[in-house]
């Protein structure tokens, strides 16, 4: 199994950030957090890194159900997707969700399955459409 759902794009970081925050939201994703890690990481030590921004995505629906199932699945929610500058290139944008199948894996709750694999298509379409946008 993948760790990511991703894709690349040739556009700027901004726009990267700006279409995945859309394309998140017409698959009924809200952004609940979001870390600039190159900001982060320069102010608190001083170290260096190209664009890196965490957004923490979250499908109420699908968040509400995955707990009904287990609470503790919380510790894996939301579902964090990553808008990252390719280290080797500036003209290349990476785009990142964590693959939602892992909670499954992690909790080997059968009952997690059919959510699991509904995130991950909403996701995905989500992914996908970056590439057409």
């Amino acid at each position: 199994m993948k760790l990511a759902l991703s894709t690349t794009l040739d556009t700027s970081f901004d726009d990267a950030v700006e279409r995945t925050r859309k394309a998140l939201s017409e698959q009924g994703f809200g952004v609940l957090t979001e870390i600039d890690m190159r900001s982060t990481l320069k102010d608190k030590l001083g170290a260096d890194l190209e664009d890196y921004l965490i957004l923490g995505a979250c499908n109420p629906s699908l968040a509400h159900r995955a707990v009904e199932v287990d609470r503790q699945i919380g510790l894996l929610l939301p579902c964090n997707v990553i808008v990252r500058r390719d280290p080797t290139t500036d003209d290349t944008i990476i785009v990142e969700a964590m693959n939602p199948e892992l909670m499954v894996q992690v909790t080997n709750e059968p009952a997690l399955v059919p959510v699991a694999a509904e995130a991950a298509t909403k996701l995905l379409a989500a992914i996908d459409s970056l590439v057409d946008g």
